[in-house]
């Protein structure tokens, strides 16, 4: 089955648009318990003992999850990587897997290859600056798997080049680098983005009105989550910034389409460390926090987007 078909199966069977974002850990107080660490020592065991635990206590409740590679390359722990990647598929879970790479021919190829044969996931993110060569790989050989285009991200410098305004000029001297006066329509460096998107997937198989190549928008941006949903009918959009970041419902609603499908809302710190912000768990209960988190999220955000 392709990555999108899949995903609208769970989302529909479980009633849940929420992905428990994998961000281990474990530099200081109320994050990965202390008494994990001090029971399993290596990284690799430290944090798959936390993600089997989480993904154990919260299976049922959510689609996808996604582990952000950043970390597990900190802690030298790529092997608990592929293992919870591994657990994941065993119980039901899809696996987004957050690298942002960014690159192009046989180095993006060998980035898609290690995403989908050697980590195992079913869809990744990119970063896609580089035009079509970057993305290419993703697309050619790999189809049936998912793709997020980063278009508008969560942070707040994200303002320094995504917002800026910018317009497609033709038969302009290519050692030109600025001119004077423009003619046309100036548009904001994240629509270009989302309209390349759109010209991308054109030709992509579709299940349920939906292709495999999304885009990431984050929650904190309601305004631009609701202009990309106009502009991508036909793409799920991966939106972070829920929770921790300050995001909450009634901002994401944006990012769906009124059947209730079409995004993913990803939380990570407010979900995997919320025994830290609830004083009836104790550290050893994370897992149980965890899915207490995912249950008030579901209700919540199913509220605005009408998913039922």
């Amino acid at each position: 089955m392709y990555f999108v078909e899949q995903l609208i199966q769970l989302v529909r069977e479980k009633k849940s648009v929420v992905s428990m974002g994998l961000d281990p850990r474990m530099d200081n107080e109320g994050e990965i318990p202390e008494y994990l660490i001090k029971e399993y020592e290596d990284p690799n065991r430290i944090i798959l003992e936390f993600n089997k635990e989480l993904i154990e206590s919260t299976y049922d409740l959510i689609p996808v999850i996604k582990p952000q590679i950043a970390f597990y390359e900190k802690y030298d722990a790529l092997k608990a990587l592929k293992e919870t990647i591994k657990l994941a598929h065993r119980v039901g879970l899809l696996v987004i897997l957050d690298s942002k790479r960014n690159d192009i021919g046989t180095t993006s190829s060998a980035y898609a290859y290690s995403t989908y044969k050697v980590y195992g996931a079913d869809a990744c993110t990119v970063n896609a600056y580089l035009g079509f060569d970057g993305i290419k790989p993703y697309l050619d050989d790999y189809k049936e798997k998912g793709l997020f285009v980063l278009v508008k991200t969560s942070n707040p410098s994200s303002n320094d080049f995504q917002n800026l305004f910018s317009v497609r000029l033709e038969n302009v001297d290519g050692f030109k680098t600025e001119i004077e006066m423009v003619k046309g329509k100036l548009e904001r460096n994240y629509i270009h983005m989302a309209k390349l998107v759109k010209v991308w997937s054109e030709k992509l198989k579709s299940f349920s009105n939906y292709n495999n190549l999304g885009v990431v928008v984050g929650a904190t941006f309601p305004n631009e989550l609701k202009v990309i949903r106009e502009l991508l009918k036909k793409s799920f959009i991966l939106i972070p910034g829920y929770g921790y970041q300050g995001a909450q419902a009634k901002e994401i609603k944006y990012g769906f389409n009124p059947n209730g499908l079409g995004g993913i809302v990803n939380s990570s710190r407010s979900i995997i460390y919320a025994y830290n912000n609830n004083s009836k768990y104790t550290p050893d209960k994370f897992a149980s926090a965890a899915r207490e988190e995912i249950i008030n999220m579901n209700k919540k955000i199913n509220f605005e987007i009408n998913l039922k």
